[in-house]
């Protein structure tokens, strides 16, 4: 299926079979069936094989440092509320590196939709346990296995006030597709945690694993708090789908008081001619 944020050409320098390609369908399926131009739509990240995806689609992206595309995504919403901003990592960027920024990305509810491709593992950097590696998980550096308990991003997501929690499976892109539009309909916060192979680094979370652990929910009301938590902190089988769709409430752009008896985007407007003169004189002395 072609959509407008093809980008020809451009070679993808992730592993064959790994679960970004498909996520990467996913993503551009879903923007296209919500008839998003590519210059509506920013996509940021920071670093690791997930946080490339923005450099394979057609649309405006900024690429930033490591764990930071949560604050980068916020300000350029804040900067230009019309734009749709799609945060992109993997669990380590988001969640490790990130967690921080995740924590109160969720806090102060920026309209960005936060997509994370979670395969349990750090791919770019060859194969180390990440903040989601589950206990016992072996790899060339935790040889004697993960001894932590494992970062639960839903639980952690829901308890702190998202008013959108999801989890997808890379594995489904028609399932996955569905879940990222209605995360991007929503006016907030949203994150939906993707399920996601990687073939290099991680033999025990494959594609065959996750087709026996993961089950789509049928029949869940997403408005029910207590039971998308303790679906959340279910063990496997893993549920897939929309766990929570709370209430919007006010989101951090709408809060600013640059936007209260103004609604043009910061970017557009001009500085009072005073201002700007006296910035600039006091630069000169």
């Amino acid at each position: 299926m072609t959509t407008p944020f093809d980008l020809p050409g451009v070679d993808i320098a992730w592993c064959p079979g790994c679960g970004d390609f498909k996520i990467l369908d996913s993503i551009k399926q879903a923007l296209a069936e919500l008839n998003l131009s590519p210059l509506d739509v920013v996509m940021v990240s920071g670093i690791g094989q997930a946080a490339k995806t923005p450099h394979h689609m057609q649309s405006h992206f900024f690429n930033g440092l490591h764990g930071r595309a949560l604050p980068n995504a916020t300000a350029i919403k804040a900067a230009n509320p019309s734009l749709e901003v799609v945060a992109v990592g993997g669990d380590g960027d988001m969640y490790g590196e990130g967690g921080n920024h995740f924590l109160h990305a969720i806090r102060r509810n920026p309209g960005i939709t936060n997509l994370v491709f979670n395969n349990m593992v750090y791919g770019l950097t060859k194969g180390q346990a990440s903040p989601t590696s589950p206990r016992g998980f072996r790899t060339s550096v935790q040889v004697d296995g993960v001894h932590a308990l494992p970062f639960n991003p839903l639980a952690t997501a829901l308890v702190q006030g998202a008013g959108f929690v999801a989890r997808a499976y890379a594995g489904d892109v028609e399932k996955t597709k569905d879940v990222i539009k209605e995360a991007v309909r929503y006016k907030g916060y949203a994150l939906v945690d993707i399920f996601q192979p990687c073939v290099s680094f991680n033999s025990v979370n494959t594609y065959a694993w996750f087709k026996e652990n993961t089950y789509w929910l049928d029949g869940h009301d997403p408005s029910d708090f207590s039971k998308a938590l303790s679906l959340a902190l279910s063990e496997a089988p893993f549920p897939l789908g929309v766990l929570f769709r709370g209430e919007e409430r006010t989101t951090f752009e709408g809060s600013l008081a640059a936007y209260k008896n103004d609604k043009e985007p910061l970017f557009r407007r001009a500085a009072p001619r005073e201002a700007v003169k006296k910035l600039i004189d006091g630069m000169c002395r």
